[in-house]
């Protein structure tokens, strides 16, 4: 048989497998990430290796790349990398999952930056060290994101009707109508008591809705939020990313044109024509597959080989 190089996406929600035929013809499984990922980077390495070896249906695997959602600095990826090599016969490597978007376009220590339920934006330096901004969690950041865009427009809805604001604002009326709440003063509770982060994001749309129905506080937010997730950007920067290119991915960014394209301006006016901003739609997962076939490459520091440039 031939031998498989597995691209593995672990999302905060599921966990995509993808391999390709000799043919070139993808194979996917999906399954939920709660339904393996305990937390505890052996017990993860075994599950997932079990997961990988029933996906290959007997087939040699040749090597494996991970994108994990959570592993937010160079220490939680080389402490599941590790785990994983201590019960692989073949080559592992673990990256964060925001590496994969500039990964899936065969991009080489560029920015990866992910809009979904959280937000993050990751890169490496020439030298493999890695960089991270954000990724704080919705409590405290996220900005830009599912979750952290329904706590500002939470925020927002509150200081306007603090301020003598119509109720009738659209923005107002759907995250009430999304939250169940019926009185002003009840609007940080809600969000507070929604169940977390998938949950409150779940409710994003309401957002880019309300914006379409003219809604000025739902344009505010969605433009404040881009301008944070520019600011990932520019810390990354600040922190030593030679970047020149943002890959920018993730459930909210690349299904609703309103945050893209105000990104997109945010990165095009604040830095000038010395980053491009780059949207990929495609699965993640691909840029693990593009990863794990450049497996034989020396890996440095942190496990990420040298050079993953096509």
């Amino acid at each position: 048989m031939t031998a498989l190089e597995i691209g593995i996406d672990i999302g905060g929600t599921k966990t995509h497998l993808r391999a390709y035929d000799k043919a070139g013809s993808p194979h996917d499984f999906i399954l939920p990430t709660a339904e393996w990922r305990v937390r505890n980077w052996e017990k993860d390495a075994v599950a997932l290796l079990a997961i990988a070896e029933k996906f290959a249906e007997g087939a040699q695997i040749s090597g494996i790349a991970v994108g994990a959602h959570g592993c937010d600095n160079a220490d939680e990826c080389t402490a599941f990398q590790t785990a994983l090599e201590r019960h692989a016969a073949f080559p592992v490597q673990v990256v964060n999952d925001a590496e994969l978007l500039p990964a899936a376009l065969g991009l080489s220590n560029e920015i990866g930056l992910v809009a979904g339920t959280g937000s993050i934006a990751v890169s490496r330096t020439g030298e493999g060290r890695m960089l991270v901004a954000g990724g704080w969690g919705w409590i405290i950041g996220d900005e830009g994101s599912a979750s952290g865009l329904m706590r500002e427009a939470g925020r927002a809805v509150a200081l306007h009707l603090d301020y003598g604001g119509l109720a009738d604002e659209p923005l107002v009326t759907l995250l009430f109508k999304a939250l169940g709440i019926t009185s002003s003063a009840r609007i940080g509770s809600s969000i507070g008591s929604s169940g977390g982060a998938s949950a409150l994001g779940s409710h994003a749309h309401i957002i880019f809705e309300a914006a379409s129905m003219g809604s000025l506080l739902a344009r505010q937010v969605i433009r404040d939020g881009a301008k944070e997730l520019a600011d990932l950007v520019a810390r990354l920067k600040h922190k030593g990313s030679e970047a020149t290119t943002v890959v920018a991915g993730g459930s909210v960014i690349a299904s609703q044109p309103m945050l893209w394209t105000a990104f997109a301006d945010q990165i095009a006016t604040r830095f000038t024509g010395h980053v491009a901003a780059r949207l990929y739609l495609g699965p993640p997962v691909e840029g693990a597959c593009r990863l794990a076939t450049r497996l034989g490459v020396t890996t440095i520091g942190g496990g990420l080989p040298a050079s993953y440039s096509s």
